[in-house]
């Protein structure tokens, strides 16, 4: 029988868990009464990346339609030739990777650690190879990747690295906000995120030159404002329009406060559990500064019998809506890796690939299995309370007590 309260827990898929108030509607009603929607005319766009680049310090910024898109154009703008190797993390969303196929690239997936599910320099070194042209690193769920020996590594190695930042806006490793250390760094506007639009994305570079490739890659390549514009490359049209823009710009004054509130509300939790055995928590490693685009427990099913499966039904059961695994299979498991379904029947690019770079036998990734075998996932929002957070940590200790007494 279910034990939820007559009150939902917020969700960051509708207002309940969003941040969304009159700062947002006067913004997009005064968009509309411009008349001017566009982000090549208008004003609101290039408010919201000014704006971003102040906040986290950087030169450059360039908004775009999603965090795909962002992807896309920091791996564009840096020009691979096709068949080149994009080493990045097994466990991600497959956004950060479609694009390479995109672009005749071929992703490279290294192990993670099997605790903070996030991959390390040693991990990336077992996967290049000298068809290697680049470094893609996750912030997964708002916790910072070791970038120190990242970037010593890519620095040895003279490969560029691209932040994928998308859950982890506000998130600090060694008191440096990331996205801030890679070439380029990639933030993602979905619905879920620390701040939202819905869909939409930007991108961050200090690299002029590279911010001149940026803005092409999003603008079809067109050089607006040069003296005798043309087409200069292939490229897309990734522009965010003005709507999109004026929510960016009202909810961007909201992210210090939306990261505050989910780093309270963290701390409230792993205080409640600290003692709760075959529970590891989500405790930031010296000088990182999670985020927490979502809160993720260790589940160890030699303490906690039937796992994160038995303790996602029974928090399930109390209205508290957890994904055990995250994805339910690591990245180059989906069809479009297995099957190698690409462009028509020819299978492009991975024709181009040599035969460890698209091996996912699964003793190479040990730490990946182990890791989705083992974290269950917790709703977490801005708009928790401290009486939910409660409500989340009494179902969770209960829960873990109820299995262990079953046993």
């Amino acid at each position: 029988m279910s034990q939820s309260r007559s009150r939902p827990l917020p969700n960051d898929q509708d207002a309940s868990g969003r941040m969304l108030g009159c700062e947002e509607q006067e913004a997009v009603l005064a968009a509309l009464a411009s008349g001017t929607l566009t982000s090549t005319k208008g004003s609101f766009v290039k408010q919201f990346e000014e704006a971003f680049a102040q906040q986290l310090g950087v030169a450059h910024a360039f908004a775009c339609t999603s965090g795909t898109a962002a992807v896309h154009v920091a791996l564009a703008a840096l020009n691979f030739n096709p068949g080149g190797e994009v080493v990045t993390t097994s466990i991600t969303d497959m956004g950060a990777l479609t694009p390479m196929l995109a672009l005749g690239l071929i992703p490279v997936f290294a192990d993670v650690d099997p605790h903070t599910l996030n991959v390390t320099a040693d991990r990336i070194r077992s996967a290049v190879s000298p068809r290697t042209c680049a470094i893609l690193v996750t912030h997964l769920f708002g916790d910072p990747c070791e970038m120190e020996p990242i970037l010593d590594l890519a620095e040895e190695l003279n490969l560029p690295v691209i932040e994928d930042s998308c859950q982890a806006f506000g998130a600090r490793y060694q008191d440096r906000l990331v996205g801030t250390f890679g070439r380029v760094g990639c933030f993602s506007l979905q619905q879920g995120k620390h701040i939202t639009t819905g869909e939409g994305g930007i991108v961050v570079t200090d690299d002029a030159q590279l911010a001149r490739r940026l803005f092409l890659h999003i603008n079809k390549a067109w050089g607006y404002g040069d003296a005798n514009p043309d087409h200069y490359f292939l490229a897309l049209n990734y522009r965010m329009n003005e709507l999109t823009g004026a929510v960016a710009l009202a909810q961007l004054g909201k992210l210090k406060r939306s990261v505050e509130q989910r780093m309270e509300r963290a701390q409230q939790l792993h205080q409640a559990l600290a003692d709760v055995p075959g529970l590891g928590l989500p405790m930031p490693l010296p000088g990182h500064h999670h985020s927490y685009w979502r809160y993720c427990l260790d589940v160890d099913e030699q303490e906690i019998p039937g796992g994160t499966n038995a303790l996602a039904d029974w928090l399930r059961d109390r209205g508290i809506a957890c994904a055990p695994r995250y994805i339910q299979k690591p990245a180059f498991c989906c069809e479009v890796f297995q099957k190698q379904r690409t462009f028509g029947e020819s299978r492009y690019p991975f024709t181009l690939a040599h035969a460890d770079a698209v091996d996912y036998a699964e003793e190479k990734f040990v730490g990946t299995y182990e890791a989705l075998n083992r974290v269950l996932v917790l709703p977490w929002n801005e708009c928790l309370s401290a009486e939910d957070v409660e409500y989340i940590a009494d179902a969770i200790q209960a829960g873990v007590k109820h299995l262990r007494e079953e046993s």
